[in-house]
């Protein structure tokens, strides 16, 4: 689980820099405004849009457009769509497990797009439940490595708010906790005034495949061609990247 984790966390500090910033940004955006519609649209009250706008802000999405996210949500704005949420389950190169999280307006465009992203590189769509089974729904915040702070610091910040463990993914730490004790432990930071990059539920897989670079390579082109899609939110995969792949990968 680390050893993935440890690329996803790479891969995300990337993708704030890299061509699709405004492709990830229309997708945060997104996420607020899906957020604001369901729980409305005061972060106070509403955990998930607090979440959403935090990650938002740490992406550097200008306030503005957050603003007129929450307004649409909440249906103060006009122009706000009808999202759905559908969870797509396939396999990449190699017996690699991938769920695939899609908010669209259009059922049909976000099925073929996923399909066509997974069979263009080496993929297959599969059967509902037989690979969802493989992941567990778990609370996970991304907190950065800062002077002195240490894994134990870490865990006695955060255990008693139902923090499962914490990962050391090289210059961050990774708490991982269930997903309803992720505001708890979120909180539990903030009172600690300890920082973190971002705090959302995820998908964590409970059976990995380990992956050589070559192997990685083609799972990593097929997610990103995956994330490419509009309706494309979120890809999760039972890759299992060591750090000496990890590595490589960093240099490509």
């Amino acid at each position: 689980m680390s050893g993935h984790s440890k690329w996803a966390t790479t891969k995300h500090k990337k993708a704030v820099v890299d061509a699709k910033r405004g492709k990830m940004f229309a997708k945060l955006i997104k996420n607020i405004e899906v957020a604001a519609r369901t729980g409305g649209g005061d972060p106070t009250g509403n955990p998930t849009l607090y979440d959403a706008i935090q990650k938002a802000k740490k992406s550097s999405v200008p306030n503005d457009n957050i603003d007129r996210a929450v307004k649409r949500g909440s249906g103060l704005e006009a122009g706000g769509a009808e999202y759905m949420t559908i969870m797509y389950e396939g396999y990449a190169p190699g017996g690699v497990a991938v769920l695939i999280e899609c908010l669209t307006d259009n059922r049909n465009r976000a099925a073929a797009e996923v399909r066509v992203g997974l069979t263009r590189n080496g993929g297959n769509l599969a059967d509902p439940g037989s690979v969802s089974y493989m992941f567990t729904r778990k609370g996970v915040v991304i907190v950065p490595k800062s002077d002195g702070l240490t894994e134990d610091d870490l865990l006695l910040a955060v255990l008693d708010a139902g923090a499962e463990e914490v990962n050391d993914l090289g210059d961050s730490f990774e708490v991982i906790s269930e997903a309803t004790d992720l505001v708890p432990v979120r909180k539990a930071l903030q009172d600690s005034g300890l920082d973190y990059d971002s705090a959302e539920a995820s998908f964590v897989p409970s059976v990995t495949v380990p992956v050589d670079l070559d192997g990685a390579r083609k799972v990593i082109k097929l997610i990103d061609a995956l994330e490419d899609s509009d309706d494309v939110q979120n890809v999760w995969s039972s890759m299992d990247v060591s750090d000496e792949v990890a590595k490589e990968l960093e240099e490509d």
